[in-house]
């Protein structure tokens, strides 16, 4: 095809389609697709969770932790969750606060037993690692489809299923992120993949999630989330050894003033 023909056809193109509808289109189709993954997970009330931390530094040394995750779903808001440290011994009693929203800034606590005190994480310090993971403080809050804006990417296939991409650029202040590359399956619009991009736009870390198990006949979770941070090597694996959902907790359980005595 010549070039002439390349551009008249172009230019026939955005006559019928302005680029601006274009791209509203690409953003509206992300949406829909963020919702619906939202959509899908919702109604689960509360759970509890066991879960191991493994961490590998770049010279292929782990250390295990041993955690007990709490979640609440807050009906209209972000849900609320409290993570407690079993062990090991240096860790022990090490208890994570994280109340998340979609609309306002989220809020985390966080008790340290050598310090004796609870301390606020301030947004500004959000973008930090969480515990000395590859986890930041900011990747423990629950997904709000609110929290960011969206462009749709494309579809590739990711742990042998067909996904949707999306690219989503989080909209919170203090973000340590530029923007954020999801794939979400077609099948159950489950996350299988995320990439982190950091202020530099430079890929910073990857996120496989694996093993899903579905409870309740509706909610999907990962038993395995692998956070690979590609700038140092350094690798945090979350293995959900298990988990019961409906388990009657209520807002009495997610009390900062609590967190010392957190179990």
């Amino acid at each position: 095809m010549s070039a002439t023909w390349t551009k008249a056809l172009l230019l026939i193109t955005f006559a019928i389609v302005p680029p601006s509808t274009l791209l509203a289109s690409d953003s509206t189709k992300a949406i829909e697709i963020a919702t619906e993954r939202k959509k899908r997970d919702l109604g689960w009330e509360s759970s509890e969770a066991s879960v191991t931390m493994l961490l590998r530094n770049a010279q292929g040394q782990e250390a295990k932790r041993a955690l007990s995750i709490k979640s609440l779903e807050i009906d209209g808001d972000g849900d609320k969750a409290l993570t407690v440290f079993d062990s090991p011994r240096d860790v022990k009693g090490t208890a994570f606060l994280s109340f998340s929203h979609a609309l306002k800034p989220d809020e985390q606590w966080i008790y340290l037993p050598a310090l004796k005190r609870v301390k606020r994480i301030s947004s500004r310090n959000k973008s930090g690692p969480f515990v000395g993971s590859e986890f930041a403080f900011e990747d423990m809050t629950s997904y709000e489809v609110e929290k960011f804006s969206y462009e749709y990417i494309g579809e590739e296939e990711v742990n042998g299923e067909e996904c949707f991409v999306i690219k989503q650029v989080p909209q919170y202040e203090y973000s340590g992120y530029t923007s954020q590359k999801v794939w979400i399956d077609k099948s159950h619009y489950r996350v299988q993949k995320i990439e982190f991009y950091d202020k530099k736009e430079t890929l910073l870390k990857v996120l496989h999630l694996k093993d899903y198990q579905l409870y309740e006949d509706k909610f999907w979770r990962p038993m395995r989330s692998e956070m690979r941070n590609v700038q140092t090597r350094k690798s945090t694996y979350l293995i959900t050894e298990k988990i019961d959902f409906n388990t009657e907790l209520s807002d009495g359980d997610f009390d900062k003033n609590r967190l010392k005595r957190a179990r």
